[in-house]
């Protein structure tokens, strides 16, 4: 491929909703959750052969460096870079873009989280490959938007103008008019009835140099770090990185550039996209049985439906329940409705509370 892709993957971040298998040092990120690989391996490997290696690059922390230069082993080890501190998905892309700009200023990056899945991979490359082009040829910020199939609080939401598009690599794009917050469900209907929203699925393109000069226009509180930052890449000095990160705004990308900047074109995420945000999640990727039960180990249900089980090692038994998440691992045992797996995180902060230091 002639295009200068590459990819910027962001691999930090806790996983706590997918506690208790999810821990501190093994987030959900480097779990086989949705395969027999880890979920970062399958985020590079669906990248092949659009992007070699050579140009892929991982952030995160120290602890979480160690183990992905153990799982990503054709990536150079200069690639995987490490953030000093977790200050959001603004500053971890800033640092990796400071590497990209100072190999190539015309570079185009897909920056993308280590932790989706992505069921049509072939599908991905093509429109991963017509976003690049439409980066490089213009002042852009490309998107992916994800068609909704039902009216998520969930995620945050893409309004674009469906009667103003462009063509770029044999694909469609809309000029993007707002991004929108996690809404109610009425206002979720709504978007859903409107036909002109779409989730947003975290997944942006740019050139690097298009990427410095939208955060100079639109994030000016932002763009002294940046310069500092290509002096600190350009030296290596990872104290003078430390430095930078002690001072810069914890924020995401989304409130620091997508939803300011001029110029954000979408296109349509028909990939078989999912976030796998919670365990009930996986009720649409593990197999069910014809009671809608999904279960990783065995399962035996009795008037039981609707469950989703996590037990590799054990049979477990179900008899007379719905609804349910059940995980057991090796010294926690998690039993919750279905509806309410968003809140496994506020275990995890209740017992980080408690000093319980051994369960995260």
């Amino acid at each position: 491929m002639s295009l200068p892709l590459h990819a910027v993957i962001m691999a930090g971040g806790s996983g706590t909703r997918f506690w208790p298998l999810s821990r501190a040092r093994r987030p959900k990120q480097f779990l086989p959750i949705v395969g027999r690989k880890t979920m970062v391996e399958e985020t590079v490997e669906r990248l092949r052969p659009l992007i070699r290696a050579g140009r892929v690059y991982t952030i995160a922390n120290a602890d979480q460096t160690r183990t992905l230069r153990r799982l990503l082993p054709r990536v150079p080890a200069g690639n995987l870079l490490v953030e000093p501190a977790g200050r959001n998905t603004a500053p971890c892309l800033m640092l990796a873009m400071s590497r990209v700009f100072l190999r190539n200023p015309k570079a185009v990056v897909a920056a993308l989280p280590a932790d989706h899945l992505i069921r049509d991979a072939a599908r991905f490359r093509e429109k991963l490959e017509a976003a690049a082009e439409a980066a490089l040829a213009g002042d852009h910020l490309i998107t992916f938007g994800i068609p909704p199939t039902f009216p998520s609080t969930g995620y945050g939401y893409i309004h674009f103008e469906k009667e103003r598009s462009i063509e770029a690599g044999g694909r469609v794009f809309y000029r993007v008019r707002a991004f929108k917050e996690k809404p109610p469900y009425d206002e979720a209907l709504r978007f859903l009835a409107a036909g002109t929203f779409l989730w947003n699925s975290g997944i942006f393109l740019w050139r690097a140099d298009v990427f410095a000069r939208k955060l100079e226009r639109h994030a000016p509180e932002l763009y002294p770090f940046w310069t500092r930052m290509l002096k600190a890449a350009a030296k290596k000095s990872g104290k003078d990185m430390a430095a930078i990160f002690r001072e810069i705004p914890a924020i995401s990308i989304d409130y620091a550039l997508m939803e300011k900047a001029e110029g954000v074109l979408m296109t349509e995420g028909d990939f078989g996209w999912s976030d796998v945000g919670a365990w009930s999640s996986l009720c649409d990727v593990w197999p069910r049985d014809g009671a809608g039960n999904a279960a990783n180990g065995g399962l035996q249900a009795l008037d039981a439906r609707d469950c989703l089980v996590y037990n590799p090692k054990k049979l477990t038994a179900l008899i007379g329940v719905k609804d349910l998440v059940v995980v057991d691992t090796a010294d926690a045992l998690l039993v919750c409705r279905k509806d309410h797996d968003q809140k496994v995180k506020d275990v995890v902060e209740a017992l980080k509370k408690k000093g319980s230091l051994k369960y995260f």
